[in-house]
């Protein structure tokens, strides 16, 4: 004669195996193992056993649970793959596929992290500063007179509270001298305003790579060496490079870099890139006065500056027409960079 728990372990394998659905199958669950369940109730019945009859009991308590648990877990599992075998019957798999593009970077970030790891390999740290200043950090700390044409409103985008969007990333650079101490060799990266005129070659808002190196006995042999290094880095070893004497109020000398090279769509059509030149005592003088050291004494430390319009470097490079491209988000232009 089976022993009772032998006869609700077959009643309840054979509700698991009538059950038409999940709910079906959770009441027989309920029924049995819940916490009032028939065979969950032998638990409490234990105790009231004779001594010699509890081993056996309990092991065959055990095994009736576990059997009729596997067959639960058995039967939930057919049920759940009738249902996606049936969501997957209604698929009609002569639909042709929802395409998905893949996106890549904008192409003057492109140009922006190229330039970015060129540097990186040359001992320049990436420093960074915000883009609303004051005049001082645009302006003052830069040698720029008071009359200077880059200062009036015509040009530049003044704040009602005095303050201005920065016109250079060399704010950058006067921040990073009032908190290191020289040797310093950085570049700073980021947009920078101008109230220009947009056309093909101008913007309101543009981007710039700046350089500054300072340490004992810098020079102007180290300017054009770095500099001529960087350029054929990223237009090509047979890059010819070219300095022509300019005027910036912050370096002296100051120069402006062109460059020609045949892998480029201009060809032998010389091509302004670059300005620089070696830092002016002046801006020395002004760093140590914020300072209120003489960390950068002009006597004992020189140093260059550089600055690079990353979008003139893209238009460049990929042959670009107009600096409008860039903000206009049109797929059609910029599928070509991806």
């Amino acid at each position: 004669m089976l022993h009772p728990l032998e006869q609700l372990r077959d009643e309840a394998l054979r509700e698991i195996e009538s059950a038409t659905d999940e709910q079906a199958l959770e009441t027989t669950r309920v029924k049995y193992l819940g916490r009032s369940g028939s065979i969950s109730s032998w638990g409490e019945q234990m105790k009231t056993l004779a001594k010699d009859e509890k081993p056996v009991v309990g092991k065959l308590l055990n095994e009736v649970r576990n059997a009729v648990t596997a067959a639960i877990e058995t039967r939930d599992a057919q049920f759940r793959l009738e249902k996606e075998s049936g969501a997957l019957a209604r698929i009609d798999i002569s639909l042709p596929g929802t395409p998905h593009e893949i996106g890549s970077l904008h192409p003057l970030q492109q140009m922006h992290e190229r330039a970015i790891k060129i540097f990186r390999r040359m001992g320049f740290a990436l420093a960074e500063g915000p883009d609303v200043e004051t005049e001082w950090y645009c302006f003052d700390a830069l040698n720029t007179p008071p009359d200077h044409p880059a200062r009036n409103e015509q040009d530049t985008f003044y704040l009602s509270d005095g303050r201005l969007l920065r016109t250079h990333t060399s704010t950058v650079q006067i921040r990073a001298m009032e908190s290191a101490p020289p040797p310093l060799r950085v570049i700073a990266s980021g947009a920078a305003y101008r109230r220009d005129e947009v056309d093909a070659t101008h913007s309101a808002q543009f981007h710039q790579i700046e350089g500054l190196y300072v340490d004992e006995n810098v020079s102007v042999a180290d300017l054009k060496g770095d500099l001529e290094f960087f350029l054929r880095e990223l237009f090509g070893s047979e890059t010819e490079v070219q300095f022509r004497p300019h005027y910036f109020p912050f370096t002296e000398p100051s120069l402006e870099v062109y460059v020609r090279s045949k892998a480029l769509k201009r060809g032998e059509q010389w091509i302004e890139v670059a300005g620089c030149g070696m830092v002016h005592p002046a801006v020395f003088e002004a760093v140590n006065k914020a300072r209120g050291d003489k960390a950068y004494d002009p006597e004992k430390w020189s140093g260059y500056a550089f600055g690079l319009g990353m979008d003139r470097l893209a238009m460049i490079l990929f042959d670009i027409p107009d600096i409008r491209l860039f903000a206009e988000n049109d797929l059609r232009f910029l599928r070509q960079f991806a």
